[in-house]
This record gives C-alpha cells, sequence and structure tokens, in this order.
C-alpha cells in the first residue's frame, strides 16, 4: 500500500438543509445524465467521470463493463432475448447445478424463476411456509428484504409500511437486530449474554401466533446501516432455530456473490441457514437475476406457484453463469478478503480524525460509517451532507442507510476496485467530511 495517511483538504461547509433529494444519484444533480460506464466508473455525458463506490445500487460487483460478462451477455442477445421459462427449463438447470457446486454443501435443490430479490424472499419464505405447514415469520428490526408489498410488511422499518395497509402482515414478527453499536437491551457484547438471541423465544411465545416457519436474517443488515451481528450470533441463532423447529433463511441479495470476499457471507460467518437467497450481485454487471438454494427436503415448490415472465430469461441465466465463472476461476474473491482488511484500515483511520464518525464497521467491500452528533446520537443531516458534497465536488458515488431516513454512508466499490482505487476513494471522501466540517 503506498500510503495509508490521506491528505485532508478543507472547505466550507454546505447548507444541509439542500439536496436530500439528490443523494440517492450519489450528489450528482437531476438533469446531469451518465451515459457511459467503464470499470468502476460513471461518465457523464460532458466527460466527468465519477468513482462509484456504491457498485450502482450494489448489483454491479464485475463494474460496468467486464469483458466475460458483457461478451456472454451479447452473444446470447444475438441469439435470443427472450424465451418463455417452461422452455428454459435445460439452461436453468444447468445453471443452478453451477451454483450449487459451489454453495455450502448441505444446499442441494433451488429456484431460478426470479430477477429480483424481492420475489427470490418472497419464494423462500413460500417454501418454508408450504414444508413446514406453519404461518409466521420472524425477521429483523432494521431489515430489508424487499420492494414488494410482502417483502415491504416482512421488513423491519415502519416508514415503508406507512400509508400502504396491504403491506402490512399479521404472520410478521419484528425482533431487535443485533446492533452491537445501539443495542436494543443496552447490553455490552461479550458480556450480554446475547440478548439478541435469547429474547427471541419470548416474541415467540408472545408476539407470534404460535406458528413460526422461519426466521429471514441478512448474514450483514445492509440497508439498515451495514451492521455486522457480533461473534457466535449465528451460531447461536441456529441452535435457537433448531430446536423450535423453525427454518433459518439467509437473504444473501446483498452480501451473496463475493461482497464480502466470499461467495456466500452465511457460510464465512459461520452459520447455516436451510435456505439462501441470491439476487443484485448474481447478475456481474447489473443484469437482473435471482436464485433461491436450499436443502432437497425443501424442494417442495410447483412451478405454477411461484413463476414470473422474465423469470429464467436467457440473458439472466447467461449472465449468472458467466459472473460465477468470473468471481470463482482467479483470484477476485481473495483479493477482495486482502484488500478489504485494507479499506478497513483507511475507513478506521477516517474515524480518528473526524469526531463525526462514531463507528466504522464492515468486512469485505461491504462497510459502513455511522454519522453522529457529539452526544453520539444519530446525524442524518450531515449523513445526507456527506454523501451529496461527496458527489457534486469530489466526483464520489455513495449511498446512505434507510433510504435517507439513515446516518450510515455506506461504502461498497466493484470487487475488481484495485487498492489504488480504494485510496482514491477514501481521499474523496475524506475531502467530502472536510467539507462538511
Amino acid at each position: 500500500m503506498s500510503n495509508l495517511n490521506l491528505k485532508v483538504l478543507s472547505g466550507e461547509g454546505p447548507d444541509v438543509r439542500e439536496g436530500a433529494s439528490e443523494v440517492a444519484s450519489g450528489g450528482a444533480r437531476s438533469g446531469e445524465e451518465f451515459v457511459r460506464g467503464r470499470g468502476i466508473r460513471l461518465i457523464r455525458e460532458d466527460g466527468t467521470a465519477f468513482l462509484d463506490a456504491a457498485s450502482g445500487t450494489f448489483n454491479v460487483p464485475l463494474g460496468y463493463d467486464h469483458p466475460e460478462v458483457t461478451n456472454a451477455v451479447m452473444e446470447q442477445l444475438r441469439r435470443m432475448a427472450h424465451a418463455s421459462s417452461s422452455l428454459m427449463a435445460g439452461q436453468a438447470k444447468q445453471v443452478l447445478s453451477e451454483l450449487l457446486a459451489h454453495a455450502p454443501a448441505h444446499l442441494t435443490a433451488g429456484w431460478m424463476r426470479d430477477i429480483t430479490g424481492s420475489t427470490a424472499n418472497e419464494c423462500a419464505v413460500q417454501v418454508a411456509q408450504k414444508a413446514t405447514g406453519k404461518t409466521d415469520i420472524l425477521s429483523l428490526f432494521l431489515s430489508h428484504h424487499g420492494q414488494t408489498q410482502f417483502t415491504t410488511a416482512i421488513s423491519g422499518n415502519a416508514f415503508r409500511r406507512k400509508g400502504f395497509p396491504e403491506s402490512v402482515s399479521p404472520h410478521s414478527v419484528k425482533v431487535p437486530a443485533p446492533y452491537c453499536y445501539r443495542c436494543f437491551y443496552k447490553a455490552k457484547y461479550p458480556g450480554c449474554g446475547m440478548l439478541c438471541v435469547e429474547r427471541i423465544s419470548d416474541f415467540v411465545e408472545y408476539a407470534s401466533s404460535g406458528s413460526v416457519a422461519c426466521m429471514l436474517v441478512e448474514p450483514v443488515l445492509g440497508n439498515g446501516g451495514n451492521v455486522v451481528p457480533p461473534p457466535g450470533y449465528f451460531q447461536a441463532l441456529n441452535k435457537l432455530c433448531e430446536e423450535k423447529g423453525i427454518l433459518l433463511i439467509a437473504d444473501e441479495v446483498q452480501t451473496g456473490m463475493g461482497r464480502t470476499g466470499h461467495l456466500f457471507a452465511s457460510e464465512a460467518l459461520g452459520f447455516k441457514p436451510n435456505i439462501v437467497t441470491l439476487a443484485k450481485g448474481l447478475g456481474g454487471i447489473g443484469i437482473p437475476v435471482a436464485a433461491v438454494l436450499f436443502e432437497g427436503a425443501l424442494d417442495v415448490m410447483e412451478s405454477h406457484e411461484h413463476s414470473f415472465t422474465s423469470g429464467c430469461n436467457p440473458l439472466a441465466l447467461t449472465a449468472a453463469s458467466a459472473t460465477l465463472k468470473a468471481m470463482t476461476s482467479g483470484h477476485l474473491l481473495a483479493t477482495v478478503r486482502r484488500n478489504g482488511i485494507v479499506l478497513g484500515e483507511l475507513l478506521g483511520q477516517l474515524a480518528t480524525r473526524y469526531p463525526c464518525i462514531g463507528d466504522v464497521r464492515g468486512l469485505g467491500y461491504m462497510w459502513g460509517l455511522e454519522i453522529v452528533r457529539a452526544d453520539g446520537s444519530p446525524d442524518v443531516e450531515k449523513t445526507l451532507a456527506l454523501i451529496r458534497v461527496a458527489g457534486e465536488r469530489h466526483q464520489l458515488v455513495l449511498r446512505g442507510s434507510r433510504y435517507s431516513f439513515g446516518n450510515v454512508v455506506k461504502v461498497r466499490p466493484p470487487l475488481i476496485a484495485t487498492q489504488d482505487d480504494l485510496e482514491e476513494i477514501v481521499a474523496r471522501l475524506s475531502r467530502a467530511l472536510a467539507d462538511v466540517g
């Protein structure tokens, strides 16, 4: 690494009341269109290049023009862009076999009829409900499992359900997340007795219908603020679910396909889900595709019970196959693990210089900075300002947590980002932090 001591440029602070609506576009003002993507960079019509530290919507792990994936998709496009899922069973089975070959050994079956994480998570819950004959779904505070009304209902943010009565489910039971920095139980790890797992039994006893089919959990809570559970959490959760006959679903829509330096974050973190969902990164360069992998005994769904017009389409299947090959045929994942440590060190150094950074957490190329006030309370306004200023002044695309209601800045560059790229990302972020004060 050339230099861990990044230079800081000072500047006047912005009016934090401005620009919240521009956060989703990484700070670029409306009307300024991006017309090309090259590697980890987005290029505007006027030629200005932005560093994308958000990997699109976390769905461009191989950059915007990875040659193997792009060429495979283009070749397939010239041959045939679409065919009914009933006619694509052979190719779907082949791609599923390729995925299962790299999956944890206990996952031996799957489903390839989805193109989004939202419906993949719906499928996973359907599998669990049909296989167990039970109804209720446990999920975590701050969780994000999709955009459909059903997945909104089982996600852990009330603001996303406001005004939409069909997105409230009587079968959804939310429990406190393993968020050590702001522990729901005001306890301190490791002397906390893992209350965030232990007390789930009380929620099952008193808040559910008594018929719990599954628990849906992200290995790292992405949208909720890049919350990384403490060591031992998933092992304890596995034990509890096994004791109560609850199927455990790992929502790896954001963490899967290399984001943490492993194809499956659940496996790397040492827990054994009965079902795993994949999407986002599975398409490599932003091609929509999703998959649900599960234990053989859970292969209970009929094709008519969960199927979509574009599910199993040849472009999606081709992208998934090419992406998997690109991620497993070289040293990409090992490099992400190694460089992820460097990225964490760089971001940690920012925290020593900027008191507004209350916590730095992550692994691989999936990191979050919690932005706080002097008293430690969440500073949402400064978070929004930081993301906006990074884009407007420093051509750095970032994203925030909880759809701009949160106070965490997410730093998740494409997996192809080099160490030099990471240093440049953090240098620009440092200048933006200096600008907001």
